[in-house]
């Protein structure tokens, strides 16, 4: 079983609670302890999201879930943007197997594999 720790920040040297729950939730996903204060772990966050640089997994600074609030995890976590850009999807040019019509797809299509145009993929589908 897990008892709350006291840990301090390593940007601004604060003491701050891991709680036991904290403890738990982290040793389930195998995330180490967070070496950032809350307010800290929030700010970087926000900082990353503002830049627009690079990927936000919504995973804060050293494996913090969610990098914010009362221990990080509440905030929902998950996928985000963040600002990542990955440019315009390649598209490639097929023969819809249905219609004969063009369709236009973000998968290099394959032989002997049906290929349909986006009204005939969403006819098929329901």
């Amino acid at each position: 079983m897990y008892s709350d720790k006291t840990l301090t920040c390593a940007d601004c040297g604060q003491q701050f609670v891991f709680t036991a729950s904290e403890q738990d939730f982290y040793a389930q996903r195998g995330f180490t302890e967070p070496r950032r204060c809350p307010t800290d772990r929030a700010a970087r966050k926000a900082a990353r999201q503002s830049s627009g640089a690079g990927y936000s997994s919504g995973y804060g600074d050293a494996g913090s879930y969610g990098g914010g609030g009362g221990g990080g995890y509440s905030s929902g976590g998950g996928y985000s943007s963040g600002g990542y850009d990955r440019g315009p999807r390649e598209m490639f040019s097929a023969t819809c197997s249905n219609c004969g019509n063009e369709a236009r797809v973000p998968f290099r299509p394959t032989s002997g594999k049906p290929v349909y145009c986006s009204d005939c993929f969403r006819t098929m589908r329901g």
